[in-house]
């Protein structure tokens, strides 16, 4: 008899099947992305419900709401003048403003306008900004008060980024009392011939505004 041991049977031979390999890692990485994802959703939904309120959109306007209607027809020949800035919502363009701001218009022998905007600062100086105006067609509405403003270098304004909206909601037929505003509810002025408008009138005119969507809690009274 050997003295010699036996060397033990070789065990079941591992085969690697790398289409085996790759879709498990593939479905752990799903799962992974979906498990994140869930777990910042309810992250989100606890703060909002912290908050007292679900979540929304960044404004908190109502998610549906009507498209802003625009003056028609707006005559530029008796809109074109200088007016006086009544109210506003804040905004960048007037953060340096400390008084009695104008905006004043004159049309060009190209059709467009040109616009001369003016506040005075609180040394008791003024910043001015010119810029141009033009029209913006609207289907069915000839003549409509939809404009684009642009305050760009010349060279700058084939740019479509350098254009702003500016929308004329609401004008008497007088053409005294104008309501501006743009499509985004963003940006919001009250405009009046006269110099300081009437408190009945400039409170009508924010009213109305609000039945639009704008946010009127913000709007500053630069006209008082």
């Amino acid at each position: 008899m050997s003295s010699r041991s036996q060397a033990p049977a070789p065990g079941p031979r591992v085969v690697f099947d790398d289409r085996v390999h790759s879709a498990s890692i593939g479905t752990l990485a799903t799962a992974f992305c979906v498990g994140g994802l869930l777990t910042l959703l309810a992250f989100e939904t606890l703060r909002a419900s912290r908050n007292g309120r679900l979540a929304g959109p960044a404004d908190g306007a109502p998610l549906m709401r009507a498209p802003l209607q625009v003056v028609a027809p707006v005559d530029l020949h008796r809109y074109v003048g200088l007016w006086h800035e009544q109210a506003r919502m804040p905004n960048r363009f007037e953060k340096r403003c400390a008084g009695p701001a104008t905006a004043e218009y004159a049309l060009l022998e190209d059709g467009t306008l040109e616009v001369r905007n003016r506040c005075i600062l609180p040394d008791g100086g003024f910043d001015e900004s010119v810029g141009v105006a033009r029209t913006a067609p609207v289907a069915g509405q000839p003549g409509a008060g939809r404009l684009e403003v642009c305050f760009a270098p010349a060279w700058l304004r084939w740019l479509p980024a350098a254009w702003g909206d500016y929308w004329i909601l609401k004008l008497d037929r007088d053409y005294q009392v104008a309501l501006v505003g743009t499509p985004d509810r963003r940006y919001l002025w009250v405009l009046s011939r006269v110099p300081r408008l009437d408190d009945a009138t400039l409170e009508a005119e924010l009213a109305y505004a609000g039945s639009l969507g704008f946010d009127v809690a913000q709007v500053e009274r630069t006209g008082r």
